[in-house]
């Protein structure tokens, strides 16, 4: 319910390094975090550390230590995180109205011809789904 989509909001550093955790998989280290997420040095391992310990605390990564070494695993995939933040996004920003979402999308001014045909054929693929036909 509504609880769990406030526990799941994500800041954009938490992000970052949950979609770094996600292409790493399960067992990493903030070591390996660090690395791939911030290969220059832009931020340092203690900052890392704090942010995957909040993440830890808010149930999105499980650690589990194997001698001085702490593994962090993902709790949720990708997709059902995003799932959360959009509907929280959805009922906080457009009163809950997915068409309201898509018209403040579809009004961005950078939105290419391409993207909307794009975007068309996923309208036209989720009717066909919802109608029962085969694709």
């Amino acid at each position: 319910g509504v609880n769990m989509l406030k526990k799941t909001k994500l800041t954009p550093a938490e992000w970052e390094i949950m979609t770094v955790v996600w292409e790493l998989g399960a067992r990493t280290t903030v070591r390996e975090v660090l690395e791939r997420a911030y290969p220059n040095g832009e931020k340092a391992y203690t900052t890392v550390q704090t942010v995957m310990n909040t993440l830890q605390k808010k149930k999105l990564l499980r650690r589990k230590k194997t001698g001085l070494v702490n593994f962090y695993s993902p709790t949720q995939s990708k997709e059902e995180v995003t799932r959360s933040e959009m509907a929280s996004l959805i009922t906080r920003v457009f009163g809950g109205s997915i068409p309201a979402l898509a018209n403040s999308l579809l009004s961005l001014d950078d939105l290419s011809l391409e993207e909307i045909e794009r975007i068309r054929a996923l309208i036209d693929e989720k009717e066909r789904e919802l109608r029962g036909e085969e694709s």
